[in-house]
């Protein structure tokens, strides 16, 4: 790993709040993800399991956590289950970990290795009543592909079929979207990184530079600050190319007059920053430029002002809405009749305005949380509004990363260049 040592109470932390919520006498399993095929004999950089990852810190394949919080031998309650080293394969692939270090890293003091693993299991899930089992659910996720995950419950069920089986990602949507003070400040860690970076992008965007030439200023930026890497893959998208949301070609010149919408953010630590800037080519705001910026502006503002516990994104949304609506007026978007003919399931200020203005972050981006139920403190949200013109070919949207508190929020990307005039300032040349 590039990052230095976290601080394993996170983990530990972790684990403890999933194990509160566990139905009594039962077991839960957590399976790695898979080493993923490309093409020819390649396969896919590895990517951890994020509820593995969120329970352990560990991000090497083959790695299995299993919490048995009543299990009468004390030394068997929670166990992390690792490949067991192997000299040739260290060869190929590098080291794995050892005993000592694994411990370090999670927390966890009973280490069994995989290839142990089923004379000790099957008399754990003799004594349990129920398991728990992983699915990685997330609202977002539409594949196709039966991962890891989904192959290990059928196994299970095949093996012990007369047990009760449940679902490890109910509390994992519960327990993943509140973060601890320990996480969060990992999490400012990778927002400080992405600060880093986009003070010295401002220094570097010219007119006749390259989009991808900008994704590369990121990626070196984020690397030489011990950054696993992108949290995502960035975008930036110069003129028209804004209004795709999610543009990742990065293949094209930024002209003069143009604005450029970045979206990027640092993986540090396996927590994600996500942010969202957009400035002028140049480094001067048309006037119009200027007034649409300043109304996206108000619109990040005034959601920032209402995403406190209490509210649920969906009513949060449908306020914002409504001001995007006198905001659209104000700047000639929209016009009253098209407000009074609109149809509501499908709002005028769509047409400007057509994504979602929040979504949770943590381990993974777009990460667990309810949409439905009330917000509450310890989450953290984007707020990311947009103005999208097609016949103005301009495409706005301003993003920071917010921990809601006990009696509303804190901005955790507070220090990051935002208004129109300090962008100006710092995209003077010296």
């Amino acid at each position: 790993m590039k990052y230095l040592p976290l601080n394993a109470g996170i983990f530990v932390q972790n684990r403890e709040r999933f194990v509160s919520r566990m139905q009594k006498n039962a077991i839960a399993i957590f399976t790695s993800n898979d080493e993923v095929p490309s093409n020819g004999d390649a396969i896919y950089r590895f990517k951890q399991n994020s509820d593995l990852f969120w329970l352990s810190g560990i991000t090497q394949e083959d790695s299995m956590v299993i919490l048995f919080p009543d299990n009468p031998d004390p030394k068997y309650r929670e166990v992390l289950v690792l490949v067991r080293p192997n000299e040739l394969k260290e060869k190929w692939d590098g080291k794995r970990l050892r005993v000592k270090e694994a411990q370090e890293t999670s927390g966890m003091q009973t280490i069994v290795w995989l290839d142990s693993l089923d004379g000790l299991l099957q008399p754990w899930i003799h004594l349990a009543d129920a398991i728990y089992l992983d699915s990685n659910e997330n609202d977002r996720k539409a594949s196709l592909v039966r991962s890891r995950d989904y192959r290990f419950i059928d196994e299970m069920k095949s093996r012990y079929p007369l047990h009760q089986y449940l679902r490890a990602a109910k509390i994992m949507k519960e327990v993943r979207a509140i973060k601890t003070a320990l996480e969060v400040e990992v999490l400012q860690k990778a927002i400080d990184i992405t600060e880093n970076t986009f003070r010295r992008l401002l220094q570097f965007i010219k007119p006749g530079v390259m989009e991808y030439e900008i994704e590369a200023e990121i990626v070196h930026s984020f690397l030489s600050q011990r950054a696993t890497g992108e949290a995502y893959g960035s975008i930036i998208a110069s003129g028209d190319r804004a209004r795709t949301l999610h543009y990742v070609s990065n293949s094209e010149e930024c002209k003069d007059g143009e604005l450029i919408l970045m979206d990027f953010g640092a993986e540090y630590g396996g927590y994600c920053a996500d942010l969202t800037r957009t400035v002028p080519v140049n480094g001067k705001f048309t006037r119009r430029q200027k007034t649409v910026y300043n109304a996206c502006l108000h619109l990040h503002d005034y959601a920032k002002s209402i995403l406190k516990p209490g509210i649920n994104i969906l009513d949060y949304t449908d306020k914002i809405g409504e001001e995007a609506t006198q905001q659209f007026l104000k700047i000639g978007l929209l016009r009253k009749s098209d407000v009074k003919n609109e149809d509501p399931e499908n709002r005028a200020y769509r047409k400007y305005l057509y994504h979602g203005i929040s979504h949770h972050l943590g381990v993974d981006v777009h990460d667990l949380g309810t949409r439905t139920e009330p917000i509450k403190a310890g989450m953290v949200f984007t707020v990311e509004p947009g103005i999208y013109i097609e016949e103005e070919q301009m495409g706005v949207r301003i993003e920071n990363n917010l921990w809601i508190t006990r009696n509303g929020n804190k901005d955790l990307m507070k220090n990051i260049p935002i208004t129109a005039e300090e962008i100006e300032t710092l995209m003077k040349k010296m």
